[in-house]
């Protein structure tokens, strides 16, 4: 049976997080968009995680969890796990890191001794992603020591500011970040700026699982990245097993479902501040310095990938690695065809009539075909979702904190990403 699971976002305990990302909300909008595995999210917040105890109970698949009825009333729960994100900032070989981490547990228990343990490093009630001052082996040191059941993953891998190979705080590979636990490490989140071809320029990623999560701070961009698994018996210990590509493993990992990485707010280089947007080929030109105002420039992913990449996209062969689809939410085209902000009434009133027609999102964006389109969406609509699915798009890549815009061609309005998430 398919999967299609989100492993990271926040609760609204989190910084510049929407005040309605609970797990009733989750839950409505995990089955608006198709999804049917989410994260129950920051787990070392201690108000959240009494919610939590409150409100989920264990389902029928081991590991996995549900919302008990009684907060649904009577509704089915999609299935949880459990996974939290650190922000670890720290001094290692002289230079200042900040990494952030994603941590999956099997477990309250096991939370609960994370919990305990981490409560001893920082405060874990400051906000839901908290940040410690601790090396990231430390980190990845404490929790398998708490249970080998556990995963670390390095969370949108290559941002600049808060990442394991970012190019303002980050390591050249990682093995230097997590020296003799690197062979622990089994995967990484490729992160809304870098998709994975980018990935697979950087060989030393081959046996390492790429994972895409949404990271979303508002429930509307739930799901913006996904993973797509196959189990034939769903269990948290599967879903671990087939991230670690384990031959023991009953599971697959079909394919990821990706943003635009140019769409990504990280992707080009420049500076906010002055308007400048470059490729990587520019900054080079500008010896990294910003034209205006002489500062350095914020180097983006797509500089920092071609900085550690020893394979060009030509080079590479797909057919050894686990596929991958782009997509534009489906609202963001509405909003391009109506002309109009993705949160104006005539845009929601038409979202939803797709989501009720179309049955989710994602068997809007991606199963069905043009004639079942036609039966539900003006042919503009249809137009648009057919252009992204060939990637027929016109993109100005995101720069320094600025997402991108993309253009579909039938559409007369640049469609931007509006959104509160910071990293």
């Amino acid at each position: 049976m398919q999967y299609i699971a989100d492993f990271h976002f926040h609760s609204k305990y989190s910084r510049a997080t929407s005040r309605i990302m609970d797990l009733e909300h989750f839950n409505q909008w995990a089955k608006i968009k198709g999804i049917d595995i989410l994260t129950v999210a920051d787990f070392t917040y201690p108000a959240w995680i009494a919610e939590l105890k409150k409100k989920l109970e264990p389902s029928e698949n081991e590991g996995i969890f549900k919302i008990k009825k009684s907060f649904l009333n009577n509704q089915l729960s999609v299935k949880f796990i459990f996974t939290t994100e650190i922000s670890c900032i720290y001094t290692k070989n002289n230079k200042g890191r900040r990494v952030h981490i994603l941590i999956f547990a099997p477990d309250f228990k096991t939370v609960e001794k994370i919990n305990i343990k981490l409560s001893l490093r920082g405060n874990l009630k400051s906000d839901g992603r908290p940040i410690l001052g601790l090396d990231v082996k430390e980190l990845a040191k404490i929790i398998f020591d708490i249970s080998e059941d556990c995963l670390i993953i390095p969370a949108h891998a290559w941002t600049p500011w808060f990442s394991i190979f970012g190019s303002k705080s980050g390591f050249n590979s990682i093995e230097e970040c997590f020296e003799e636990l690197t062979p622990y490490i089994y995967a990484i989140e490729t992160g809304l700026s870098s998709d994975p071809a980018m990935n697979h320029q950087f060989s030393a990623l081959d046996k390492i699982t790429l994972l895409s999560n949404s990271d979303a701070h508002s429930l509307q961009n739930l799901g913006r990245e996904v993973n797509v698994f196959e189990f034939k018996n769903l269990s948290y210990k599967e879903i671990i097993k087939t991230i670690q590509q384990s031959k023991n493993s009953n599971g697959k990992l079909l394919e990821t479902i990706e943003f635009f990485p140019e769409q990504g707010k990280y992707h080009f280089d420049g500076h906010r501040e002055c308007q400048i947007n470059f490729s990587p080929e520019q900054t080079k030109k500008y010896q990294g310095i910003c034209p205006k105002c002489k500062r350095p420039l914020t180097k983006g992913v797509l500089y920092r990938v071609e900085e550690l990449a020893d394979r060009s996209i030509d080079k590479i062969d797909f057919k050894k690695f686990i596929p991958f689809k782009k997509i534009i939410p489906l609202q963001e085209i509405i909003s391009g065809v109506f002309n109009q902000g993705k949160n104006s009434k005539k845009v929601e009133r038409e979202y939803f009539n797709l989501i009720r027609q179309g049955k989710n999102e994602f068997n809007i964006l991606l199963n069905l075909d043009y004639d079942e389109l036609k039966k539900i969406a003006s042919i503009e609509i249809v137009e648009a979702i057919k252009n992204t699915r060939e990637e027929k798009i016109i993109i100005t890549p995101g720069y320094d904190g600025v997402y991108g815009e993309i253009r579909i061609p039938e559409s007369k309005k640049i469609l931007k990403q509006m959104t509160l998430d910071i990293l």
